[in-house]
């Protein structure tokens, strides 16, 4: 007896079935994709040897945002300086020649591309003077 091509499609059909069944009855899950590139820079001021150490999140786009207290000037005066730190907009100010080093860095990324930069200033007062708001924090 020669069976019949209908009979051996049979199983397909129902494994077909219950799949679209089972999908139909699974809860729907939101996928998430990784987040776009927002400009994310995290930066952190240091003592001496890093006696001590903080840190903030500064977020440049699509808008300023992050626990940067200044994050809109932040990012104003790093736009300025067309993303390169060693040109961040200087201000004007006297500081003493107190010798008491502390060191800044920034990484992350800005605009798509890569950062990773670290700088030492003599003091607390001339880093706030050379850095403007983005170290001032």
């Amino acid at each position: 007896m020669r069976s019949r091509p209908t009979s051996r499609l049979r199983p397909l059909a129902t494994t077909a079935a219950a799949l679209i069944a089972l999908s139909a009855a699974a809860p729907a899950y939101a996928v998430e994709l990784p987040p776009q590139d927002r400009g994310d820079l995290f930066l952190t001021v240091s003592g001496a040897e890093n006696t001590w150490i903080r840190g903030v999140l500064l977020t440049c786009e699509p808008e300023p945002s992050g626990r940067h207290p200044h994050a809109a000037k932040a990012c104003a005066a790093i736009e300025r300086a067309g993303g390169d730190l060693d040109a961040l907009p200087a201000e004007s100010g006297i500081c003493t020649k107190q010798y008491a080093p502390v060191t800044v860095s920034a990484s992350g990324t800005y605009r798509g591309r890569p950062v990773g930069w670290h700088k030492t200033y003599d003091n607390a007062c001339t880093m706030t003077y050379s850095t403007g708001d983005v170290f001032r924090f």
